[in-house]
């Protein structure tokens, strides 16, 4: 069975941190952390709907100027999820340029920025190239944490100051048998998506799903083209203080995550530096992933790849 879901470290396992995940048959992907995005393309910039920043120093989110710089001129919707005081430092960050031509554009571009605590959202706010970038608070939407038809985890850790973690998972993972779709002649197309998303929103039996023109079929007439399964889930954390609260709050939310990505800044015989510095050592990271092995094998027997 093919995963939806396919990340890879920008960098590599040593350079700024930036995850890129891409979601299968999807054109838009989403962003963990904003580091030095140099390797990234222009086409996999202009892919990005969603950022999601663990916190705000400088090898975290140094690489949003080339994210905003490629997309400006496009119409365009960019979500970000922030730790507290995100959209302050996103303001300032905007406003450090001059946007004397924002009006000669025909298309906007826009971010909203959630900003995400212990309990969850606190405030968002959007802005908008056209106006630019003037900071218009909006109230927290009801999805905020439905991104993608995936569903986002968050846990507030601390490092210096507030930093978040992240998990994201598929609701269930629905899979097309094409062996099937070629015994009934039925054709590869857009509606494929639809049919996976009415399964996974659970849509009665009656529920029409178009193929084509002239060609609308009860759900119920096509279940037999798929099978559903558990969804994939991943995890990304870094930079945190070895602490029991966050250790705690990692194994929670890492715990049912197929692929999760974990920090490991120093040896194990600097863990005076990691202390001072609240970075984790490559033992306490380790130590930590095994909590979320043995969590995850008592779940489902099915045990994550930790990085």
């Amino acid at each position: 069975m093919r995963p939806m879901l396919h990340a890879r470290l920008v960098n590599g396992r040593f350079g700024d941190p930036a995850l890129f995940l891409e979601m299968l048959h999807r054109r838009e992907a989403l962003l963990f952390d904003a580091g030095d995005l140099g390797a990234l393309s222009a086409r996999d910039l202009l892919r990005v709907r969603h950022l999601f920043v663990t916190h705000m120093h400088m090898d975290h989110f140094v690489g949003f100027d080339s994210l905003l710089r490629v997309n400006v001129g496009r119409a365009q919707t960019i979500g970000i999820i922030t730790p507290p005081g995100g959209c302050a430092r996103i303001e300032h960050k905007l406003h450090a340029y001059d946007w004397d031509l924002a009006e000669r554009y025909e298309n906007d571009l826009a971010f909203e920025v959630t900003e995400v605590g212990r309990e969850g959202p606190e405030t968002t706010a959007r802005f908008r190239f056209k106006q630019r970038f003037a900071r218009e608070t909006l109230p927290v939407p009801n999805n905020w944490n439905d991104v993608a038809g995936l569903k986002l985890t968050t846990a507030l850790l601390e490092h210096h100051g507030p930093c978040l973690g992240f998990a994201v998972s598929e609701p269930a993972h629905v899979n097309i048998w094409k062996t099937r779709l070629e015994e009934r002649r039925l054709p590869i197309g857009k509606w494929l998506q639809d049919l996976k998303g009415a399964i996974v929103a659970k849509k009665a039996d009656d529920w029409m799903i178009h193929i084509a023109p002239g060609d609308d079929r009860p759900l119920c007439d096509l279940r037999d083209l798929v099978t559903v399964s558990r969804g994939q889930m991943i995890a990304y954390v870094t930079d945190v203080a070895d602490t029991a609260d966050n250790r705690a709050a990692i194994a929670e939310l890492a715990a049912g995550a197929d692929l999760f990505f974990l920090e490991a800044r120093f040896a194990s015989d600097a863990a005076y530096l990691a202390r001072q510095r609240a970075h984790l050592t490559t033992r306490a990271s380790g130590e930590i992933a095994r909590a979320v092995d043995d969590a995850r094998s008592r779940a489902s027997g099915k045990k994550p790849h930790a990085h």
